[in-house]
This record gives C-alpha cells, structure tokens and sequence, in this order.
C-alpha cells in the first residue's frame, strides 16, 4: 500500500516563495535583455515607465518598517548603489531602467546631511545625499514600500537611503 505525504504547510509557502522569486527574476532577466539598446538612459520621466521618477525639487522623509527613509515627492524610497561612489554612478543602461536616477538637484526640509549633483555619463544631472547617487526602484509599485533593499543586483547591493535628523 502507497501512502501520499502532505508536506507541511511552512515548506510549501517557502516552495512558493521560492517559485515567485524565480519567476520574478527570470521577468526581469528577459525585460532588460528586450529593453537594453546599449545606450544610457536619460530616466527623465519620459517613455512608458508606469513607475514615477523622481524629477528635481523636495523630498520627503517616511517610515518603513522601523526605518525612517528619504522618498521622493511622491513617497517611494530612494536608494543607493554600493558600487558608486561620490562622484560616479555605476548604473547606467539597463540597469538605470530598473533603477530609475534622481534626476537634478533636491533638499529635504529638515533632514540633516549634503544634498548635491554629479553629471552622469550620458550628461544628465543626477541628485546625491551625502556623496550617494539617488535612485528609485520600479519594484516599489506603491509608496511607502522598500522592496529594493538589501537586494543584490546589477553588479552591487541597493540600499534604502536613512534620513538622519
């Protein structure tokens, strides 16, 4: 006699887990080699984009989590690229489409810290705070959502930008 095995509920959440984050990555491996024209793109909101990109002008400071973060105007969290540095961006082409650059120059009222500009490599003017390119992330679908932290991609891991007061 043949006895069939229910696997614990806890394995099979992980299992779809597991499964929708291959599939996530396997949409997003087949977007950006539809989408990349080895050119640099300019992220300056035009185009289809149905994620908004941060244009010049304020920021914000939300809440996530146990975080206090910088968001844009709209209140989707910004990020840094650990391969940049303070005066180079190292996400350029299909990389800048997934992560969208800050463009121009921003402040944040009462945030303490340096907000300035670099010139990126496709002559755009990208914001930084504190000597770190600025960028969004088309994975955050909604304010108020961090979901390109802590992600390891494009050649770099991505972090939520603190806001220090």
């Amino acid at each position: 006699m043949i006895r069939s095995v229910a696997l614990p509920q806890a394995h099979n959440r992980r299992l779809r887990m597991l499964l929708a984050l291959l599939g996530l990555a396997a949409a997003a491996a087949v977007l950006a080699a539809c989408g990349s024209s080895g050119t640099s793109s300019t992220g300056g909101g035009g185009g289809s984009s149905a994620h908004p990109v941060a244009a010049a002008g304020g920021l914000k400071t939300a809440k996530i989590g146990s975080a206090t973060v910088l968001t844009n105007a709209k209140g989707f969290t910004l990020y840094s690229f650990a391969p940049d540095t303070p005066t180079k961006s190292n996400c350029n082409g299909a990389c800048a489409k997934f992560w969208p650059p800050v463009k121009g120059a921003v402040s944040a009222s009462g945030v303490k810290g340096t907000f300035g500009t670099i010139k990126r490599s496709d002559g755009s003017v990208q914001a930084t705070f504190d000597g770190h390119p600025l960028y969004t992330y088309v994975g955050d679908t909604a304010p108020g959502q961090a979901k390109g932290n802590n992600l390891n991609l494009n050649g770099g891991v991505w972090h939520d930008v603190p806001a220090p007061r």
